[in-house]
């Protein structure tokens, strides 16, 4: 793929906090305290205001590369200069301690000398209030402060602090460790506790890639996968962002430039249907507190969209920073949260299934959510016919979305199976209801000329969000209306070699320049359910050659040059490659299987 664009960036987190790190060691973003802070480095947007923390060789940089310690978020990148190789070592700390897990604000960089007697120069400028604030630096005992942030920030090493006050080079002829802290600092030996966090963090995760369940089609691409969606839950809260990053273009000049630093209930589910496929119920469990602690004093309608505390308003501005290769305008917040998006009332309902429907949860540790499942379930009857946003969040178009209703009738199937777990006659009544009503609505959306459903009531053009009728299993896998309808959606959609346009038709931006990659990998499902496994199965091998060097997934990808775009890692691609190995995976080596509805 010639002059193609790519995030040069390995991804560490530990599920309180996430870091970029470029091929050059620069972190060019990092959000402390929480994900939905203000960066501390943010380079990405902005060289001059975004501060820096890197270790480069004088002499230059001749070769890099990066990778990850296997089965883990630990990121290694070595670097070849002239006078010599180092590599550096870098994770933040997750492990079990006093029976709860330890993920503290601290990033430990460790330096390794390879061969040679590198030069280096290691900066360490944090910035605050997204670049506004640079704070002032002093001497400690063996660390810099550095004062005028919302806490304090302190960087602990045993490299001189003169060099480092200074910004000098100097030779590395041993192993050098830095701890960057926000609040309590450091106060255990460097080098022991940096060895001692190494070795456990690197267990913690392989231990939890161990407990995972994972068919044998594309496992390494699918544990990547896993690992960088669990640093997507802010764990203190339960919530799951649907990216770390703000304001990467969905293409270039497109000012399709996104906040995506907060927990989308759609996002989420996908998310979740993720790890329930991997076998993993802890982040479900998380996410039911958050969930009901978001929505408990919500009566009319859900958001689609809440901050990771569960904060509502969500307001969108714009911030002076140059942008990602000049592209602006850079936003944090969304107003999105403003949307009616009313499919997200099925997607509540069956992100919760689970603790209903799967036997290995034992009865007694079950939620008692019944107030919470019927108060959803009457949002569906009560927005019932709204026209909304969709999916899509078109701002300037309302329409009766096709996937909205089919996320009506899959949560109305939720709430049938927790009625008959519940016992529950009144939740079981209105979810029959509301599906018989559903199943006419999606009825409204096919289109004869095409043979297959359109996006929305009253209009004729196809969009990728109905792939789900396949998946989902509304249209049986076997029946000519499921394969006639991949057709139709095939014809106009995929832009080839298994990347998929979300729609094509102009929308408040224009008409969509970049594919779409969950649609790529739903497509790549659908393909299988209908029993068209070959094209599956080589659509799939292409879809993961639009990943970056270690096997991260952008949101958006160029057909032309497969360029990465929008916001990254995307949450929503990497459970699309997880889905869709499973998919697979299940296909070839068992029967599918169906939701009972």
């Amino acid at each position: 793929m010639k002059n193609r664009h790519s995030y040069d960036y390995g991804v560490i987190g530990n599920c309180a906090y996430t870091a970029h790190i470029h091929t050059d060691t620069n972190i060019s973003w990092m959000c402390w305290p929480r994900f939905d802070s203000s960066f501390i480095f943010g380079g990405m947007l902005d060289e001059e205001k975004g501060g820096e923390f890197s270790i480069k060789p004088i002499e230059g940089i001749k070769h890099s590369s990066q990778s990850y310690i296997e089965n883990t978020n630990i990121l290694i990148t070595e670097i070849k200069a002239a006078d010599g190789v180092f590599r550096v070592t870098d994770f933040a700390p997750r492990f079990l301690q006093y029976d709860r897990f330890y993920k503290p604000l601290m990033l430990f960089r460790k330096i390794e000398l390879v061969e040679g007697n590198p030069k280096i120069i290691v900066k360490c400028n944090p910035k605050g209030d997204y670049g506004e604030t640079t704070p002032d630096t002093s001497f400690g005992s063996n660390h810099l402060r550095f004062l005028g942030l919302e806490s304090n920030v302190r960087l602990t090493t045993n490299i001189s602090l003169s060099y480092l006050l200074n910004q000098e080079n100097f030779v590395l002829n041993e192993t050098k460790y830095l701890v960057l802290t926000w609040g309590p600092p450091l106060e255990a030996g460097l080098k022991e506790t940096a060895e001692i966090f190494l070795t456990k963090t690197m267990t913690y995760w392989r231990n939890w890639v161990k407990s995972s369940r994972f068919g044998n089609f594309f496992q390494r691409e699918g544990i990547r996968s896993a690992l960088i969606l669990k640093i997507h839950q802010y764990e203190d809260t339960g919530a799951i962002i649907a990216a770390t990053t703000t304001s990467l273009p969905e293409s270039p000049g497109s000012t399709r430039n996104w906040d995506y630093r907060f927990c989308w209930m759609r996002d989420t589910f996908y998310t979740l249907n993720a790890f329930n496929t991997i076998g993993h119920f802890d982040e479900l469990e998380s996410y039911f507190h958050y969930i009901l602690n978001t929505t408990i004093e919500e009566e009319d309608r859900y958001q689609p969209l809440y901050g990771i505390t569960g904060k509502k308003l969500l307001e969108e501005i714009e911030i002076p920073l140059r942008g990602y290769e000049d592209n602006q305008p850079v936003r944090v917040g969304n107003d999105a949260y403003t949307h009616i998006q009313n499919d997200v009332y099925g997607q509540v309902l069956i992100s919760l299934l689970p603790l209903y429907s799967d036997r290995r949860i034992i009865f007694s540790e079950r939620f008692d959510a019944s107030e919470l499942i019927f108060k959803t379930l009457k949002m569906i009857e009560r927005t019932f016919d709204e026209k909304d946003a969709g999916l899509w969040e078109f701002r300037n178009l309302a329409q009766y979305h096709c996937y909205t209703y089919l996320f009506h009738w899959a949560g109305s199937c939720a709430g049938i199976q927790i009625a008959r777990v519940l016992e529950n006659e009144k939740i079981g009544e209105l979810a029959i209801k509301l599906k018989k009503r559903s199943e006419g609505m999606i009825s409204r959306c096919f289109v004869k000329a095409k043979k297959g459903y359109a996006q929305a009531v009253g209009v004729d053009r196809m969009d990728a969000s109905t792939l789900q009728l396949i998946m989902m299993n509304y249209l049986p896998h076997n029946s000519d209306i499921a394969k006639d309808h991949l057709i139709a959606l095939e014809k106009e959609l995929h832009a080839g070699n298994g990347l998929f346009y979300r729609y094509k038709h102009t929308d408040d931006f224009g008409e969509p320049e970049t594919t779409f990659l969950i649609c790529a990998f739903w497509y790549v499902e659908a393909l299988a359910c209908v029993g068209r496994l070959d094209d599956a199965i080589k659509y799939f091998e292409n879809l993961v050659s639009y990943s970056n060097h270690v096997g991260l997934l952008s949101e958006d990808v160029k057909a032309e040059d497969g360029s990465m775009w929008g916001n990254f890692p995307q949450a929503y691609s990497h459970v699309g490659l997880l889905n869709a190995a499973s998919r697979i995976s299940r296909k070839l080596d068992q029967p599918d299987f169906l939701i009972d509805n």
